[in-house]
């Protein structure tokens, strides 16, 4: 279920969900609902609404006599659209990132494969629009584009694969890729990143599912590698571990 983020309503839910997922009001804390009506300066209406909307999400729960309480984060829906663009907003989530590499790998290459086998002539065109828009974002040196430029591709590789329930799941991890991407392309990008999702397209295109799956597991693999280098040298400039950080933050 997600949200408008217009409105007092859509700034409540995206307050309280963001100060939850980064761990200002951690797993167990009650919320006093009136203090923070006070602070946001909102009716209760407008509160009472916005929980509703986060305990669908599973972050938030009621009970008698406790009141309005965060949720462990084994209930929380972390593919919920929503939670995703949380965790992966601002500073990101080092376990999200690391989660997202290896569902990514375990996924998409298989994706690819069923494309190139599957592909229709529509499918080809969106990969290669996609490219495009790669390639020229780079030349420009826009990073927004690129990294929607990006997103669109790998969503291309899923659609060609006809599995909804494939194509449905790059959608909801795309906050998530977003994420990361905007992270690596501050660090690393350029010709080698053109050439390895040039190589996954043509594959698609010529029907070869080996060389689609191959192309694509390279792909991730090299993504996964720079994005962990990425995040030690960012936990080494700050004096701490590149690790998982610890449930709830």
């Amino acid at each position: 279920m997600t949200f408008s983020r217009r409105g007092l309503h859509g700034h409540v839910v995206d307050s309280l969900g963001r100060r939850i997922i980064e761990g200002e009001f951690p797993p167990g804390a009650v919320l006093d609902l009136e203090l923070l009506e006070q602070q946001m300066s909102v009716s209760r209406t407008v509160m009472r609404e916005a929980v509703k909307v986060l305990t669908t999400k599973g972050l938030l729960d009621a009970r008698p006599r406790i009141g309005t309480f965060v949720r462990d984060r084994r209930n929380w829906y972390l593919l919920d659209a929503d939670v995703m663009a949380w965790r992966g907003g601002g500073d990101p989530d080092p376990r999200l990132l690391s989660d997202l590499d290896e569902v990514r790998r375990i996924v998409e290459p298989w994706g690819a494969r069923l494309a190139a086998e599957r592909r229709s002539p529509d499918d080809v065109t969106a990969l290669r629009e996609a490219l495009a828009r790669m390639e020229a974002s780079e030349r420009g040196g826009d990073i927004e584009e690129h990294i929607a430029a990006d997103a669109a591709f790998h969503r291309a590789v899923l659609a060609a694969s006809q599995n909804e329930l494939l194509e449905r799941l790059e959608v909801v991890l795309e906050p998530a890729l977003r994420a990361r991407d905007a992270l690596a392309f501050q660090h690393t990008h350029g010709d080698a990143f053109l050439h390895a999702h040039a190589e996954v397209a043509e594959a698609i295109a010529a029907g070869d599912p080996d060389r689609a799956q191959a192309s694509m597991a390279s792909l991730l693999e090299t993504a996964a590698a720079d994005t962990a280098e990425i995040m030690r040298r960012r936990a080494a400039s700050r004096g701490g571990s590149p690790g998982r950080r610890r449930p709830g933050s």
